[in-house]
């Protein structure tokens, strides 16, 4: 369960170090006079005119197509209910922070004190310019439902109320799921509604269209039931107005399949849920507190499942999973509304995503160590990262079905790996190498393929068809695991050593092989069950194309058979260790970081051709700083003269990419200082591949900017090697595993 915290916390949080929780960060450079010239005066000129000449184009020169406004008025605030627009303003703040991490969206938050729905209407209407699309929040019924028709009517952008529409896509998601696993069918299932708001009449609107019979759908609100000849009637729940005997929340909830509850704590108790259908589905959405407790429902319906808006239950229901996704993918096409077709698009790619293996990076953001579809699993969590590709990506395409999307989709492919991206800067960087690897279709084998971790990798490459993944292992402990993990075996090769290749032949070539090395035939035998040492053996042999290694040993454990087994690429020739270091806007190669303890001259050119080479399989310009803590000869040391001697080497040796040192970091770092103190230095502008002078302060270097930098560390990247190795960091998660393996079978480094 969740830390749990104190009202000073969240008071801390919101006051320190600054003020809030959102700021206003410039995309473009604004360091010179020239700068200057280009982003105000005289250079704004330009894309002002062309604006004015074709409006369209706000969208190519303005942040417009990637802006939402948040807009409020603070009649009905997160279960804080009418406290205004001013107090609502961290709820708003709290939002933009949601939509950009989870979206790359950028946000203004609009606080309207504006009470009257016309006075909204008519603010949003003379702002709409401003935005790409409008996101209405924390606004009362019945005006909320007056406030989005007109502004959907009379706007050409979208307009979505997501205290409506996004709990109903969360909402009806989940519902879908359960009633799976309830083996039960939705024109069957009789439904009970606590709350007769702008969230309830938009989930059951919503459920309609999924196959729940309106006439099967009750709703009660604070006054009782919808029932005919009732008073206090709004007009916006004529719809849900019903011919029935029940005027109570339990009078609907007895013999209920389904309660969807969206009112206030403590409206329902046990009674009312042991009185429902068997194996019911309650959705108890109050928040902070539901209408029945977790505890309270299960503690009289073991056959229950449950959902509720709290993220220490499971099943959590939060808009979070649906409004930054549905509003990326309209925002992508360029959609001038959100129709009721891409609202079901959301919900039911958020159904099929929650039946999917749940990614190991999802469960160590939750703490746990196993989630699977099933009763306390039946919606997505909202830190699962492909959510993004799977509901954006619905919504994009139903828009251009609904016939709504000015500028449709037309590399499908193309535009996930450009929502990939927005997840984070090593999504860019891995992505051509996944392409290539498709290309090739490489036979990986993974030395440690019982491992829960590798065979959930391997899931996800086969899926991706990134590799033909061979897990090396007991057979019925791999399918065992599997089974648990849910992942589906036939998408990934087994190879069980003991029954399929005899140890003692494989041991016999081994020691052919090292027999003049200094290897016994005895000691063979004991090497080859080590499974790092067969998986070298079967590369070597060709019956596979590359080996991923090292999840449970240590690294030196998997170079070493590497180089033994498999030696350097050249005779001669360093192997070393490479780090891509992906930053918000570039990319580092670090070398070496994991090999070479000392590295003499010849292997310090070495090291900067290995690790040039990797950056040109990233489609990347290698310049090549060396570094040091001296700059060009005013520091002189034996720790600094092997530096200008393997910059000698490579000018012998003519390797075609600009390359210059010793430097310090900085110095290489900054193109300016370089130049204004360092004229002669031959490498341009900055550089992109850093070659650091022992092996020590390389890996310093990557595990603090990994650390405290905000860099993302990918690799470690094995080079020099004759054949493909990739060699994981012991303890690896899975995305780091898929990653190395997906360098793995696409360099030819």
């Amino acid at each position: 369960m969740p830390t749990q915290r104190t009202p000073q916390d969240a008071l801390r949080y919101h006051a320190e170090p600054r003020p809030g929780k959102i700021e206003v960060v410039a995309t473009k450079p604004f360091s010179t006079q020239a700068d200057l010239s280009l982003a105000y005066s005289p250079g704004v000129a330009e894309p002002c005119r062309e604006i004015a000449r074709d409006p369209d184009l706000a969208f190519r020169y303005t942040a417009r197509g990637n802006l939402v406004g948040v807009v409020t008025n603070g009649t009905a605030v997160l279960g804080l209910g009418n406290i205004g627009p001013l107090a609502g303003k961290p709820v708003m703040e709290g939002k933009g922070v949601l939509f950009k991490r989870f979206a790359g969206i950028d946000v203004f938050d609009i606080e309207l004190d504006a009470p009257d729905p016309e006075d909204v209407i008519r603010a949003v209407k003379a702002m709409a310019p401003t935005f790409g699309a409008i996101n209405l929040e924390d606004i009362a019924a019945p005006h909320c439902f007056e406030i989005e028709q007109r502004l959907r009517e009379e706007l050409d952008i979208p307009v979505f109320h997501d205290d409506q529409h996004g709990t109903a896509v969360i909402t009806c998601a989940g519902l879908l799921n359960a009633l799976e696993l309830q083996g039960k069918r939705p024109e069957d299932a009789r439904v009970a509604f606590c709350g007769a708001g702008a969230a309830a009449v938009a989930i059951a609107r919503l459920a309609w269209r999924l196959g729940i019979r309106p006439e099967n759908t009750f709703m009660a609100d604070v006054h009782g039931v919808l029932y005919a000849g009732r008073d206090k009637l709004h007009p916006y729940m004529a719809d849900f107005i019903r011919d029935t005997d029940a005027r109570t929340v339990a009078d609907i909830m007895r013999g209920a399949d389904v309660f969807v509850g969206v009112s206030v704590a403590g409206t329902v108790t046990p009674a009312m849920v042991a009185s429902m259908a068997p194996r019911p589905i309650l959705f108890a959405l109050a928040n902070p507190d539901p209408e029945i407790t977790y505890e309270a429902a299960l503690a009289v319906r073991d056959d229950l499942i449950m959902a509720t808006g709290r993220s220490d239950f499971p099943n959590q229901i939060n808009n979070v999973l649906g409004f930054p996704y549905i509003f990326r993918g309209a925002l992508d096409v360029r959609a001038r509304k959100i129709t009721e077709g891409m609202l079901l698009a959301a919900s039911d790619a958020l159904a099929r995503l929650a039946r999917e293996p749940v990614p190991d990076d999802v469960l160590r953001a939750y703490g746990l160590e196993a989630l699977e579809y099933g009763h306390t699993y039946i919606i997505p969590k909202p830190f699962d990262p492909r959510a993004l590709t799977w509901v954006a990506t619905a919504v994009a395409r139903a828009a251009e079905a609904d016939g709504v999307a000015r500028q449709p989709i037309t590399d499908l492919e193309g535009y996930e790996r450009r929502l990939r991206a927005l997840q984070g800067p090593s999504y860019a960087v891995i992505d051509p190498l996944r392409l290539q690897a498709r290309k090739l279709q490489r036979r990986i084998a993974f030395a440690e393929g019982t491992e829960p971790k590798i065979i959930q990798a391997a899931d996800q490459l086969a899926r991706a068809g990134v590799c033909v993944p061979v897990l090396l292992g007991h057979r019925e402990l791999i399918l065992r695991a599997a089974a648990q993990l849910r992942v589906d075996p036939s998408l990934f090769e087994i190879h069980d050593p003991e029954r399929e290749d005899p140890h003692k032949d494989m041991a016999d070539r081994l020691w052919q092989l090292r027999q003049r090395k200094g290897l016994t035939r005895g000691v063979a035998r004991l090497q080859i069950l080590n499974r790092h040492v067969y998986a070298m053996m079967l590369l070597h042999e060709g019956r596979v194309d590359g080996v991923v290694a090292g999840l449970t040993a240590p690294y030196p454990e998997v170079v070493r058979p590497a180089l033994q087994i498999l030696g350097p690429r050249t005779p001669g020739g360093t192997v070393s260790g490479v780090y891509a270091m992906a930053f918000r806007s570039r990319v580092l190669f670090f070398g070496d970081c994991t090999v070479n303890i000392e590295p003499t001259p010849e292997q310090l050119a070495d090291i900067a051709v290995n690790t040039a080479a990797v950056a040109q399989a990233f489609r990347i310009e290698p310049r090549v700083a060396l570094l040091s803590f001296s700059n060009f000869g005013d520091v002189r040391h034996a720790r600094v003269d092997h530096i200008p001697r393997a910059l000698r080497l490579l000018k012998q040796r003519e390797v075609g990419f600009q390359v210059d040192g010793e430097m310090q970091a900085n110095v290489a770092m900054e193109a300016a200082m370089r130049a204004a103190n360092y004229p002669f230095c031959e490498v341009e502008g900055e550089p992109t591949v850093l070659i650091f002078p022992d092996l020590q302060s390389g890996n310093i270097a990557y595990k603090l900017l990994a650390s405290v930098g905000g860099a993302t560390a990918i690799g470690p990247i094995l080079v020099g090697v004759s054949k493909p190795v990739g060699a994981l960091s012991m303890g690896s998660d899975v995305p780091s595993i898929v990653d190395v393996a997906t360098i793995t079978a696409s360099l030819e480094v």
